[in-house]
């Protein structure tokens, strides 16, 4: 018996190209935390859309849609066709959302507009490929980032970016130069910005204290010099038995 693998809400549908879906919203006239409450009593969340163009219109969407598109394969970088009642659409990406913080549940959305013509900010998983040569030779990978900003038009965002590192000994690494982007696609971060390395473990890497070295403030006296204190604040135990003996004898000096 074939099995079904599990599909997207029927709200939820590919739109043009795969980077596109389509979403559906309700529009909502009131706000405020009553109506809030409302809206997730009868099973939806509150949300809202704005844009440069775009003045905050109130929404409503389904928690389970947008739990779907984030948990998709291209996440929060997937651009939404938003139909909503009255036959408005709106192109629009997730820029924020909200959990309740002991429930764990959705409990608000914002969405941004955006235009196919217009480039866009966003973060890409950045994924490296190959096992390095420095790592055979005793080297550990540090992956400085996870994800690279990009600018692009909403259609081209990528889904990931990859990089050999396979050629990386020791000490050496790739930067954002050496990226392969696809066309029209650019990276914000400088060309020199390394992004995966290959570095020798920690605990090989520190210095071995060597003997006789000046010592460091905040560094634990040297035996000796605790002995001497010791010995200085000996008669008191405070600091104040050493000043005090000297200080009687030289009044019964004058009184004779």
């Amino acid at each position: 018996m074939a099995t079904t693998q599990s599909q997207a809400p029927k709200s939820i549908r590919n739109v043009g190209s795969e980077a596109m879906i389509g979403l559906d919203a309700h529009a909502r006239s009131a706000a405020g935390k009553g109506e809030a409450r409302r809206l997730r009593a009868s099973g939806r969340v509150p949300a809202v859309a704005y844009g440069k163009g775009l003045a905050a219109t109130l929404l409503s969407v389904a928690p389970k849609d947008i739990l779907s598109i984030l948990k998709s394969e291209r996440g929060r970088n997937s651009v939404i066709q938003m139909d909503v009642e009255a036959g408005t659409k709106l192109l629009v990406m997730i820029r924020d959302y909200s959990y309740h913080p002991v429930l764990r549940a959705l409990e608000h959305v914002d969405f941004i507009q955006v235009k196919l013509d217009q480039p866009v900010d966003v973060d890409v998983p950045l994924v490296p490929l190959g096992k390095p040569v420095g790592v055979t030779t005793g080297g550990i990978i540090r992956q400085v980032y996870r994800t690279i900003p990009v600018r692009c038009v909403p259609d081209k965002i990528p889904l990931k970016l990859e990089i050999d590192i396979s050629h990386l000994k020791l000490n050496e690494h790739v930067s954002t130069q050496d990226l392969k982007l696809p066309d029209g696609v650019s990276v914000r971060l400088p060309p020199e910005q390394t992004i995966v390395a290959v570095v020798a473990p920690e605990k090989e890497r520190e210095e071995t204290p060597v003997e006789g070295a000046a010592a460091v403030p905040g560094a634990a006296a040297a035996p000796g010099a605790a002995g001497a204190a010791a010995g200085a604040a000996e008669p008191g135990k405070d600091g104040k038995g050493g000043a005090a003996p000297a200080a009687a004898a030289a009044k019964e000096g004058k009184k004779k």
